[in-house]
């Protein structure tokens, strides 16, 4: 009886604080791999130059990404390395947290679990939902994540929008041409970036793949293991089903 009137008080509670928050924004679907090793290293390098200044991974140690994606010790330690951090430590940011209060109103959050904890899907949506809004601190708002309180730190990559992009939307083609009239993202940019729409798309699934990775490093053997483990079942199956026939033979 406890337990049923506990899970009855957290279900409306949680579905309270659901209620006040809203409807969740609409966001765009991708499919991550945390096997491909090449988009993992793009989104490391991508997360070490771009986000890793204000961002900490502290629950990560820069060895276990350097084994599990396959990038050599001496090549890691050149290139990915952050000033005098050595290759077995936790990837914490040099940023002091007090002048990052200061600076932001809060120190940037820690980002070892943002994957497992806002979904890839909506973490894709937000790096690339950043737009023009002169109303806010740093010019920007999101319409993943309303009144943001961060700069669009990519921008010079994806360029800045000047309206709101779209999400979750399907792509819609011209029958006649063929051209794409309408898709997800930044429909009308303010200034261009570096990248094109189709480039900086790659970039954030990159980035993306590579922070779900990071939320649960173990996942990679333990799929490894989780295809011996069903072959082994299978075989396993098979001697049991003809055991149990001999030992049921003489009774029948």
């Amino acid at each position: 009886m406890i337990k049923l009137v506990a899970t009855l008080f957290f279900t409306i509670s949680v579905n309270s604080v659901l209620a006040a928050v809203g409807p969740a924004a609409p966001v765009d679907d991708i499919d991550t791999d945390i096997r491909d090793q090449e988009s993992m290293q793009r989104g490391m390098a991508l997360f070490t130059n771009y986000c890793f200044g204000c961002h900490s991974l502290e629950y990560s140690r820069y060895e276990r990404s350097a084994n599990d994606l396959g990038i050599p010790k001496e090549i890691f330690e050149e290139n990915l390395l952050e000033g005098d951090a050595k290759i077995g430590q936790l990837m914490t940011t040099s940023m002091d947290k007090d002048q990052a209060k200061a600076w932001f109103g809060n120190p940037p959050p820690d980002l070892t679990l943002v994957a497992r904890l806002r979904g890839p899907d909506w973490l894709y949506s937000y790096l690339r939902g950043f737009y023009a809004d002169p109303s806010r601190p740093y010019g920007v708002n999101n319409v993943v994540f309303k009144d943001v309180g961060m700069p669009h730190v990519l921008a010079d990559l994806q360029g800045m929008c000047a309206e709101p992009p779209l999400m979750g939307i399907d792509t819609e083609v011209d029958p006649l041409s063929g051209n794409i009239v309408k898709s997800s993202g930044c429909q009308e940019y303010k200034s261009e970036g570096s990248m094109t729409p189709a480039e900086y798309d790659e970039a954030i699934y990159d980035l993306v793949n590579y922070l779900e990775y990071v939320g649960e490093p173990s996942r990679i053997e333990s799929e490894r293991m989780g295809l011996y483990v069903l072959v082994f079942l299978a075989f396993f199956f098979v001697f049991v089903y003809f055991l149990n026939k001999e030992y049921w033979r003489d009774i029948h």
